[in-house]
């Protein structure tokens, strides 16, 4: 339920942007996790309904949009030939929230011996971050929403090319995020606390390499940095499936952990192939000026969503 919402919500999200403005949408969209951050404290009642778990999940899935706008913010920032880097690094930030909840959350959650104390951290590190954008960030008056590029974007095939081009790197970090510690469990007999001190290594290297992958790909093309890493991935899925028949332990983690750096890798690289195919159409049909600018650069922010 919770990815359900996460993933319709980015759609909105990255029309947002132009219709608020960057600062002002980070700040309202960094408010909203209030809501979900204090209704969790609900489910944490014995006898809690499972409507009200339901409802919950579904509050909680708002988060998943201010990945999809802090995206499309910061690709105005930067001119294509840095894009990769700045999206890559960008994005790294905000993944690193999962290596961060694996390892720091459940010390936190056994110090205290309970996770309503987890909780009460979020709202005060919510509220500096909303503060922090209200202050620091800018509006840029040159983004605009542009419906007709939308529907292009949509109606084009490199879009869903791209789209299934994330989902074997993005998708592919998420699921090995939730399956990594699960297979250590059942498939090697390893308590939950013991798979904590691994799990949390993949994805932290997965999340602060994805700028070196963005970076490459500025350097050497976004389609060649991608088209290799997909081959990496492929040899090192086959190294995992020959580590799991065997029972070797460490040839499966060590297996695993290169997946996850590869998936960062192919996620900084698909960053800058999106920007620079919508750029590169639009030069192509001899678009002029703002409106080359406003085709190249918008339509990026409808596939990340």
């Amino acid at each position: 339920m919770v990815t359900l919402v996460g993933a319709v919500v980015r759609v909105p999200y990255t029309f947002a942007v132009a219709l608020f403005g960057g600062r002002n949408w980070t700040v309202i969209s960094a408010a909203l996790l209030l809501v979900p951050t204090v209704a969790a404290f609900a489910v944490m009642e014995p006898g809690t309904s499972y409507s009200t778990f339901l409802l919950v999940g579904l509050l909680a899935g708002i988060g998943g949009g201010n990945f999809a706008s802090s995206m499309t913010n910061i690709n105005a920032f930067f001119p294509l030939r840095k894009k990769g880097w700045a999206l890559g690094l960008n994005a790294g930030g905000g993944n690193i929230g999962v290596p961060v909840i694996q390892l720091a959350a459940l010390a936190i959650i056994g110090a205290s011996g309970g996770p309503r104390v987890l909780l009460g951290l979020y709202i005060p590190l919510i509220v500096a971050a909303a503060v922090l954008a209200a202050r620091y960030m800018d509006n840029l008056a040159s983004v605009r929403n542009d419906t007709g590029a939308a529907q292009d974007a949509a109606r084009d095939p490199h879009t869903w090319i791209m789209a299934f081009l994330y989902i074997g790197t993005f998708g592919s970090f998420i699921g090995y995020s939730f399956a990594f510690g699960q297979v250590l469990q059942s498939q090697f007999d390893r308590t939950p606390l013991e798979a904590a001190y691994v799990t949390f290594v993949g994805p932290l290297l997965g999340s602060l390499i994805r700028p070196v992958g963005g970076s490459l790909a500025d350097r050497y093309g976004g389609s060649r940095i991608t088209l290799a890493n997909f081959v990496a991935m492929g040899a090192a899925t086959s190294v995992l499936i020959v580590a799991s028949m065997r029972g070797s332990l460490a040839l499966f983690t060590g297996a695993f952990v290169v997946l996850f750096v590869l998936t960062g890798l192919g996620n900084g690289s698909t960053y800058k192939m999106i920007p620079g195919i919508f750029q590169a159409k639009a030069l192509a049909k001899g678009l002029a000026g703002r409106r080359r600018r406003r085709t190249g650069g918008g339509c990026p922010g409808r596939p990340w969503g």
